[in-house]
């Protein structure tokens, strides 16, 4: 997720072309043709079943709050793609904008003058909008997951519009250059405050959602927030620096994607691009396994350069600066990387509670941490894609079963579940079967040396501890045969079936040429992506083995059908898919991070609505691409097409923005969106307003901005006309 560029950090090669061929040969023996009865035979060999309920049912059931479950039809018309700068949507629907970049939180506060001179990030809503669950609250202010009118929303703020940030387009590189500590420190210190997590009560009156300003649940985590490492890397030596010498302790979050919600009602926020901030400097005294883990991380030379905090005088700042300019490690901050690329735990209903640092579910590009629904007596089990070209996809599972009686738990309920468990990385075989491997220092693949080849530099590392395991675990998953992937990005659970499904938002030809193609990542230049999604052993999330198809494919309507396998038409043809929500009736949204120049010239990114079947639905296909090295057929497995699934568009975005962040209300009637960077693509001299002002003074998402607004992402509330369920 983000639109920042995603780099290839994983150059330890699994799957060797030679082993790739004997695969497909094989898989080529057992797949012919493309009669379902391959499917069958294969897919159906693990003897599967559904959890959480039945969905043979064709016919939908409504609950007693008169919320339609399991339906078969969407209620809507699909909407033509469009470039315009607002939201569009079908008829009969609306959007307002609820809470935008530089909205206050408090009553002290100057409105948001959206000119670049703005500097109390830290008290209003930061930058990037993205990841977001909204808590329903009860009247005593407790969780309430049935609440509906009432609750906190809470948000990611991912990264930022330096082209609107800022009151000039050159700012900070005008202050460095003048050596205007001052001024510097006010630019970074918008930054840093512009970042990390919002939390904002809001309510539903009269048909119409507000922010509560000044409300004791508001607050404001940025890139300053104390937070506490809990889990087994808390208080290891390679944690401990100068700002936090005894490793226990935690400045901050950054790059904060997508997101996860807890049954014990706390919220999960994930590191995404993190390991961009870090300028790496002389790290000469650091061990070969300390610089192994460096570069495994893509932590190296000046990140995203145009961030520069360490110029500012001050531990706060000076620890984005990797140096081992100490004798100790707490006289410098060689080993700050080392805090970051976690899950962060949050209690919207507990404000005075410093955030916790769950290390347990391990180390890497989280793009967000997606629980499993909780089920009395079983542990909990939380999905987390790593969101890099040819990375992995990971899975916790707790050493404790879950009690109904830890509901309204908080961060006391998460130190019970998410501290001690194992953390699993997938493999996904050629024939449609799949298998989860345990990243513990048990497990006997970890024992003794290993290298990594970093482009021709060779480091040498192992596995000492715990610890390190999960702090390296994308080390741990390279020995361990992890499959790699096109971008893992947003997972979601059915909450009906249990399905699991996770979007490949795309690959390229350097990091997926059709030399290296499997049955999961089945297509050369898969600059579109794709949707898979996976059923594990007899319904249970804990399980070590799965079974695999492909949900979706993404593609131009107008591609040929070797590449356009799901079937899209204008009316649904949509292009990286990335966030990805199953509402509580088993109504799936799919969310767009387009960038591909086919269906971007066609319509912005969009969100689109299907109704999902079961993992096994489909056939078996082969899947025909090609790039510059030639043309390579794969044989994969897939789902019903665009038709069988009701695949519709939905919303589509203004100019320039990512659709991303998604949750609903219980009743369905009310749901939360995100519009990320509106305007993307723009010049710096015309603060991005030469693609986009949306949004507009009037609120009104569906309404034009005015001429010379800046554009600010924003979060967005969608619903009915007449009061009714959405999508239906």
């Amino acid at each position: 997720m983000g639109h920042h560029p995603v780099e290839d950090s994983n150059r330890s090669n699994n799957r060797p072309f030679d082993e790739v061929i004997k695969a497909r040969l094989s898989r080529r023996k057992l797949l012919t043709g493309t009669a379902s009865a391959a499917t069958v035979g294969v897919l159906g060999s693990l003897g599967l079943s559904g959890c959480g309920g039945s969905s043979s049912s064709n016919s939908p059931a409504t609950s007693p709050d008169s919320v339609t479950m399991n339906p078969t039809q969407l209620g809507f018309s699909s909407i033509p793609g469009g470039i315009e700068d607002r939201v569009i949507l079908p008829p009969g629907y609306k959007a307002d904008v609820l809470y935008a970049k530089g909205d206050p939180l408090f009553s002290g506060l100057a409105p948001f003058k959206n000119d670049g001179t703005d500097v109390d990030y830290d008290s209003r809503s930061g930058d990037e909008h993205d990841g977001m669950h909204f808590f329903g609250m009860n009247a005593s202010g407790q969780y309430d997951p049935e609440a509906s009118d009432r609750g906190i929303l809470v948000l990611n703020h991912e990264n930022l519009e330096d082209n609107t940030l800022h009151e000039t387009a050159t700012a900070k590189a005008d202050a460095i250059f003048a050596n205007d500590i001052q001024e510097l420190k006010k630019i970074v210190d918008r930054e840093m405050n512009g970042h990390g997590v919002s939390c904002v009560e809001i309510r539903k009156e009269n048909g119409k959602w507000s922010v509560i300003t000044d409300s004791p649940y508001n607050r404001r985590l940025t890139v300053f927030t104390e937070m506490q490492m809990q889990g087994p890397v808390a208080g290891e030596d390679f944690v401990k620096t100068k700002l936090t010498p005894t490793g226990t302790t935690r400045y901050g979050t950054m790059n904060n994607c997508a997101n996860g919600y807890t049954p014990w009602g706390t919220y999960l926020a994930a590191e995404e691009n993190w390991y961009a901030y870090f300028r790496v400097g002389n790290v000469d005294a650091l061990s070969e396994k300390q610089k192994g883990w460096l570069a495994r991380y893509g932590i190296s030379g000046n990140g995203w350069a145009y961030r520069q905090w360490d110029e500012v005088p001050g531990d706060q700042y000076q620890r984005f600066g990797v140096n081992t300019s100490g004798s100790t490690a707490t006289e410098d901050f060689r080993y700050e990387p080392n805090l970051h690329g976690y899950v962060t735990e949050v209690d919207p209903f507990r404000p005075t509670q410093k955030p916790r640092v769950r290390t347990g579910l391990g180390r890497f590009s989280h793009e967000g941490a997606w629980v499993a629904p909780a089920k009395e007596g079983a542990p909990i089990v939380i999905y987390s894609g790593d969101d890099s070209r040819r990375e992995y996809m990971y899975k916790f599972v707790s050493k404790t079963a879950w009690t109904e009686s830890d509901r309204n738990g908080g961060l006391a309920a998460g130190d019970k579940y998410l501290d001690e468990g194992t953390l699993y990385v997938a493999v996904f075989n050629d024939d449609g079967t799949g298998a989860w491997k345990a990243l513990t220092i048990s497990n006997p693949e970890l024992n003794g040396d290993h290298t990594y080849n970093d482009d021709g530099t060779t480091y040498q590392y192992s596995f000492a501890s715990e610890a390190e395991v999960l702090a390296s675990a994308r080390l741990a998953a390279d020995v361990l045969g992890a499959t790699p992937m096109d971008r893992p990005e947003w997972a979601v659970v059915h909450p009906t079936n249990g399905d699991v499904y996770l979007t490949l938002t795309n690959g390229n030809p350097s990091n997926r040429p059709s030399t290296d193609l499997d049955a999961v990542n089945p297509r050369a230049v898969n600059s579109n992506g794709h949707i898979i999604r996976w059923r594990e052993q007899d319904g249970n999330h804990a399980a070590t083995a799965f079974e695999w198809d492909i949900f979706l494919f993404g593609s131009s309507a107008d591609a040929s059908a070797d590449y356009n396998v799901s079937g899209l038409t204008p009316d649904n043809e949509f292009s990286s898919p990335d966030g990805l929500f199953i509402d509580p009736r088993g109504v799936m949204w799919i969310q767009t991070d387009d960038g591909s120049s086919g269906i971007r010239s066609k319509t912005n990114n969009q969100m689109l609505v299907a109704i999902p079947g079961r993992v096994g639905d489909g056939e078996s296909v082969t899947v025909t691409t090609s790039d510059n090295n030639g043309q390579e057929s794969v044989n994969t497995f897939i789902g019903g097409d665009a038709d069988a699934v009701k695949l519709k568009r939905f919303l589509v975005g203004p100019n320039g923005c990512e659709i991303t962040g998604i949750s609903m209300t219980p009743d369905a009637r009310s749901m939360f969106i995100n519009i990320q960077h509106p305007g993307e693509g723009g010049s710096k001299e015309a603060f991005n307003t030469d693609v986009s002002n949306w949004p507009a003074t009037s609120r009104d998402a569906t309404a034009f901005g005015e001429a010379g607004n800046r554009p600010r992402s924003a979060t967005i509330v969608i619903y009915r006309e007449d009061g009714g369920e959405l999508a239906l």
